[in-house]
């Protein structure tokens, strides 16, 4: 059975990340033997006055294979974890969400989108999820953090939103990689921001700052136009452009 898991506003300032937190999660999965994780991805949200945040408005999912039997206790576990690890004064909340039991997957999806957008109320998140059969739960504070959480998971079902947490080592010497190269790396396809898919003898510049995002269900290194170097016109995209992934 696959699950997502998707947590959100579990830190403050001072406190480890709610991507540091989520890979604990995925960590305790595996360490366990309860099943085998997918990497996580972050996922932005609505950045407004309305709309209380530590710094950048963003929760984190990952994807699981368990056995149907354990998801009870999984989730029971995820629960205690999760109020044990957010920092003081955080709002954590907590989605487990089961694809295959979904009643109406594009529900969830569009919450997802609306997050982005639009403020949305507690209340949403919780009857979304109770007329959808998904676990929904917040572990301190307002509990705020359940919005961010339904709207994360609905966004990586998706397939078309988010960036993989941690940066991408990528072998290149001289600073240069073929697609091929780039691929060999865990990377499905690299594209430009227009979707234009390059080909695997294409060479492109790796920069310092190289991070995947979830694309078409897969794990998509972005690449700008750059003539830097002579003869190779592409150069992996910076932070700059990951501002609106």
């Amino acid at each position: 059975m696959k699950i997502l898991i998707c947590i959100d506003d579990t830190d403050n300032i001072e406190s480890r990340g709610t991507g540091e937190i989520a890979e604990l999660l995925a960590d305790a999965i595996t360490g366990k033997g309860w099943g085998e994780c997918g990497q996580v991805t972050r996922h932005q949200l609505l950045l407004h006055p309305d709309i209380p945040y530590t710094s950048h408005n963003s929760s984190m999912c990952f994807p699981a294979e368990i056995q149907p039997e354990l998801l009870d206790c999984i989730t029971s576990y995820f629960c205690r974890r999760l109020a044990a690890e957010s920092a003081p004064e955080s709002d954590p909340g907590l989605c487990v969400l089961v694809p295959e039991r979904l009643i109406a997957r594009e529900i969830i999806v569009q919450y997802g989108q609306q997050a982005k957008v639009e403020v949305l109320s507690k209340q949403s998140a919780y009857d979304t999820a109770v007329a959808q059969g998904i676990h929904l739960s917040e572990h301190g504070g307002t509990g705020q953090g359940v919005i961010g959480a339904l709207a994360g998971a609905g966004l990586r079902l998706s397939g078309n939103d988010g960036r993989f947490k941690g940066k991408l080592s990528i072998p290149c010497p001289n600073g240069l990689a073929t697609v091929r190269e780039i691929r060999a790396a865990g990377i499905d396809e690299v594209q430009t921001v227009e979707q234009q898919t390059l080909f695997d003898r294409e060479v492109v510049q790796i920069g310092d700052w190289v991070k995947p995002i979830l694309r078409g269900g897969k794990v998509v290194l972005l690449v700008v136009p750059d003539r830097a170097v002579p003869g190779v016109p592409w150069k992996a995209a910076g932070r700059k452009v990951f501002s609106d992934y």
